[in-house]
C-alpha cells in the first residue's frame, strides 16, 4: 500500500507557504513579461540588422548558450525532486520546487530584457 500525502504537502496551509505561492506567481508573471520583451527586442534586431553582422552572430550565440545552460539547471532541479520523491525522502512542496525550477529562466530573461532595452 502506498501512503497518501498529507494535505499540508499539497495545499499551502500556513502563511509562509501562501506567501511562497504568491512569490511563485509573481516571479512567473515577471519571467513571462520579460521573456516577451526580450523576444520583441530580438525580433526587431533580426529585422533591422544583417545576419552576418558580428554583433548579431554574438547575440544569437549568447541566446542559444543561455537557453542550453538554463535547460540544464532546470533539468537538475527536476531530477533532484524526482530522485527525492522516488527514494522516499522528505516531500518538498510544489511551490518550492516550482520556484527553484523557474529561477534559471527568470534570472536570464530579466537580465536579457534589461540588456536589450
Amino acid at each position: 500500500m502506498t501512503q497518501q500525502p498529507a494535505w499540508s504537502e499539497l495545499v499551502p496551509t500556513t502563511p509562509a507557504a501562501m506567501f511562497d505561492v504568491w512569490k511563485l506567481g509573481t516571479t512567473s508573471v515577471e519571467m513571462w513579461s520579460t521573456a516577451m520583451s526580450t523576444i520583441m527586442s530580438r525580433t526587431q534586431l533580426w529585422g533591422t540588422q544583417s545576419p552576418l553582422d558580428p554583433k548579431m552572430i554574438a547575440e544569437n550565440q549568447k541566446m542559444v548558450s543561455e537557453k542550453i545552460a538554463a535547460s540544464w539547471e532546470m533539468w537538475f532541479v527536476m531530477q533532484k525532486a524526482w530522485m527525492n520523491a522516488m527514494s522516499g525522502g522528505k516531500v518538498v512542496p510544489w511551490w518550492t520546487t516550482g520556484t527553484q525550477f523557474i529561477k534559471p529562466l527568470h534570472k536570464r530573461t530579466t537580465a536579457n530584457s534589461r540588456r536589450l532595452s
